[in-house]
Order: structure tokens, then sequence, then C-alpha cells
């Protein structure tokens, strides 16, 4: 089989299938990206790069229809020079919605095209509108409506999809649900392991927690509104009073990855900290971390928050899940299609720093009734998140 992998990251969701297709040499494959980091065996991993990005004087719906658009471009003179090289794909399996897809069906008529398609937007009803005291006005709906553009076309143009989540298939139109398989990417339970009593030493960083009993943790790509990071610095405020022993470690880049940027270079950060101070001594941010410092966070978490917007659903809960965390975690659709509420872990208001700092206050209390939480989370993810189960459900479904 020839397959082309088409992502702007790398490898991003097609890591595990890449891998696998790659260690079989009657296959040829081939990853289109514009990250030039990493490398994976077996894989012919090739860049591509847009011309440019879309014009300032572009109207701003637009704008990121002529990105995608440009994307596409990008692409298109990629799947050129790798048909002046001969390399026709049978298949074509690229992630919808940044453009790397929009024009596959016009170089390689006679490929099949896949999509993972994780995410439709919409004005009302899900991530957009969540937060009352952010609402939308008649240009954030039009420009939203817009955004689905190139993801629409890939609708149109692909002869199958895939998305990770029910509650993720569920933004797309129905009209195109028949066309979408859910199907979660896995997560790799030998990997994600629970060491019980772990302690926290990260020499590369100089973080040593081995005498700290209480570990509350907290991870995200950024620290922005959509991943209630403002709630959380807030939460700490309510904790740090309550609980003098305890440490918090955040994990992620103080940028923003998801939603709006602050005006005038203000990051959510240095606003948080300046709003609620907080004694840094048991407050430590670690920036991103390496797969394996990563890990070590998540066996060591005595409490794990994650709160989330009505959005796409982070890997990093599944992964805390698998790890045997005691995940607090907001009362939002996405979570709660994995997490029921004192049975695998704890649910909250996401708009409530009171509320899960009390659930937090409860885990640290009830180790015991903790214990069996955090069994029936790992359980979860072995029962159905399963990368050992999902990945030949996953490659069964290309091959077909």
């Amino acid at each position: 089989m020839r397959i082309l992998f088409l992502h702007p990251n790398f490898p991003a969701q097609f890591r595990h299938l890449a891998a696998t297709l790659g260690k079989n040499k009657k296959n040829q494959v081939v990853f289109g990206t514009n990250r030039r980091e990493g490398q994976i065996a077996g894989v012919t991993k090739i860049l591509y790069e847009k011309s440019r990005t879309a014009r300032v004087e572009t109207h701003h719906y637009v704008r990121p229809l002529e990105n995608a658009v440009l994307e596409g471009q990008a692409v298109y003179r990629l799947a050129q020079t790798l048909r002046d090289q001969r390399f026709t794909p049978d298949i074509v399996y690229g992630h919808s919605g940044w453009g790397p897809t929009l024009f596959v069906k016009d170089i390689f008529p006679k490929a099949k095209l896949l999509c993972y398609f994780e995410w439709f937007y919409h004005a009302h009803g899900s991530d957009a509108d969540f937060d009352p005291s952010d609402p939308l006005n008649a240009d954030d709906e039009a420009r939203i409506r817009i955004k689905n553009a190139p993801i629409l076309i890939d609708l149109c143009n692909c002869d199958r999809g895939l998305s990770p989540t029910n509650w993720q298939r569920q933004q797309f139109p129905k009209e195109f649900h028949s066309k979408i398989k859910v199907h979660h990417d896995g997560i790799d339970i030998n990997y994600f392991q629970p060491i019980p009593e772990a302690k926290l030493v990260l020499p590369r960083i100089n973080l040593d927690l081995s005498e700290v009993d209480e570990l509350v943790t907290y991870v995200a790509r950024g620290m922005e509104p959509y991943r209630g990071f403002p709630q959380l610095i807030e939460t700490i405020s309510i904790l740090q009073k309550k609980r003098p022993q305890c440490h918090f470690v955040i994990v992620g880049k103080n940028r923003v990855a998801y939603g709006k940027s602050l005006p005038d270079g203000q990051n959510y950060k240095d606003v948080m900290l300046e709003k609620f101070p907080l004694d840094m001594n048991r407050v430590h941010f670690t920036d991103l971390l390496p797969y394996s410092e990563y890990l070590q966070v998540l066996q060591a978490s005595s409490v794990h928050i994650y709160l989330t917007r009505p959005f796409v659903l982070s890997w990093s809960m599944l992964e805390a899940l698998c790890t045997g965390c005691l995940i607090v975690g907001s009362d939002t659709p996405p979570v709660k299609e994995v997490i029921e509420d004192g049975v695998n872990g704890l649910l909250v208001d996401f708009f409530k720093p009171e509320q899960i700092a009390a659930r937090v206050i409860e885990a640290l209390d009830s180790p015991d009734k903790m214990a069996k939480i955090r069994q029936r989370a790992r359980e979860t993810i072995v029962d159905k998140y399963d990368l050992a189960k999902l990945l030949p459900q996953h490659l069964d479904w290309i091959r077909q």
C-alpha cells in the first residue's frame, strides 16, 4: 500500500499509524508536513511550506480560508514533486481544517481521501458562547460560520472521515454523519502506567518535590481560558490558604493555543498572577516537557485538574486517567463522555473555583475512597481506549 499522510504538525494524530505502516516493507509511507523536527523509521518525511500567509487587507472572515488555500497549494506542489518521482498514493490521510487536503482529489484523482475531522465550528451551543462574560456579536457569528469553509470542502470531497469522540462528531452537520466514523487514536496503556507512591524529581529543570506529599497537577498546551487557566490560578489561590503543604505543578507553554489572545502583548499567566498573588515557592511552571518527564508528573500527581470548554477533548486527560490520576474535571460534554462523577473521577462547575478547590480537598482527604476511583479511571482507558485494540481497527478501516 502507498499512503500519504498530511498534517502541518508531525507526527500528531498519525504517530502510531505511520510508525506501524512504516515497519512493513510492502508499504510506502510518505508524510507531508511543515514541521522540521522528528523522524519515524520507515516513513519518508517531506516538507512543504506556504508561499505566504493571508494578507492583512483580506476580509477577516476569510483569512482562515485564505490560509487554508495557501496550505493546500503548498501540498499540491509537494504532490506534484511526488508524482514526478513516480509516487502515486493509494490513500491520502490528512487532517481537515488547516487546508492540506483541499486539492488532493485534483492531483491524485484515483486516490482514496481519508480525513481526520477534529472540530466543526458553531457560534452557539459549544465553545464559542460558553463564557457568559464574553458574549458574541454578529461579527463573531459570521466569522465563525465562514471558518468552516475548508472543512465543508473536505466533507464533500473525502471518501471517509474519522472523529475521535462522539461529542466531536456531533458538531458536524448531520447530513455528513454517515461519512464520519467515531474512533479514538488510542492510549498506550503500557507506557502510561501508574506507579504507587511515586515522587516527582526532574533534574533537567532542577525540580525536586521528593519531600512533597500533596501534589496538584495541571497540563495544557497553553495558558488560556479555553482550558480553564484563569479558574486554575484562582483555585490555587484558595487552596494555598487551606493546604499550606500542597504544591502545584503546571505543565504548558505561556501562550494561547486555542481562543483569543489578550491585547497589547499581555498574557493570561501574568494577568492572573497579578490578580491572584501566589506563594511561588509552591507553584512550579515547567513549560512543555518531554514525554518521559510529563509521564513522571502524572505518576506523582495526588490530584490532577482538567478543565475545558465544550471543545476538543485533550489527549492529556485520557493519558492522566490511564496513569491512575485522580481527575477533578469540568462538568462539560467532552469530559462527561469519559468521566462519570464519583465513579472514575470528580466533576465540577468550570466557572466555580471554590467548588474546584473543595473537590481537590475532598480528594486529598479521602485517599482510600479515591484509590477505587483511580483504579476505575485506568480501567476506563484499558477497556475503551487501549491503543493495542484500537490501532488494528484503525488500520483495518484504512485498508478497507
